[in-house]
């Protein structure tokens, strides 16, 4: 009875949270779905926007069907992502971003079939990635990660909500153009 009752006790947390080992609720695939869908409406597959937690810029290129590309970060002369805005370059601003963000600042998002980061334990498919600093993680499992599960879902969790949070900004950005 009391080797049950711990099991039974952690069983009951995770439930309660909504959280299993082997899945987790995703907070940016409705956010992708719903870009992806404002963005073919209005047959764009670029869009950006200013980041004013960050002080930085946002901005994806979108691949129709195929994926979904985001990055983010602040410039050394916040005025270039200002004046890209303000010119509805928002291929450019994307452009500027992956090669001219501030060192450390940029974080980047790989979302393989625009659905958003889902997480996945162990297999054989196309993996979600996220880059933050000078690190990679790719959400294909944990045992292709080389971490623990726990770690695998820290990792998951943080990048998904981040992700989430940019894609918010996007969204935003997208309705407003649109």
């Amino acid at each position: 009875m009391f080797h049950r009752l711990p099991t039974a006790v952690l069983l009951a947390a995770l439930a309660s949270t909504g959280l299993s080992a082997g899945s987790q609720e995703s907070k940016s695939a409705p956010l992708a779905k719903e870009l992806t869908q404002v963005l073919d409406a209005a047959k764009i597959d670029t869009i950006a926007a200013a980041d004013p937690s960050s002080g930085g810029f946002v901005a994806a290129l979108y691949i129709p069907g195929t994926q979904l590309l985001v990055v983010s970060g602040r410039f050394e002369m916040p005025d270039i992502g200002t004046h890209r805005l303000s010119k509805g370059e928002f291929r450019e601003l994307y452009m500027d971003l992956m090669g001219a963000s501030l060192a450390g600042s940029r974080q980047f998002a790989s979302d393989v079939a625009c659905d958003g980061f889902t997480y996945k334990s162990d297999g054989d498919y196309a993996a979600d990635t996220w880059e933050n600093g000078g690190t990679t993680h790719a959400f294909e499992g944990h045992k292709k990660a080389k971490i623990s599960e726990a770690d695998y879902l820290k990792a998951y969790t943080d990048a998904d909500a981040k992700y989430a949070a940019i894609l918010h900004l996007l969204l935003a950005q997208a309705k407003a153009k649109h």
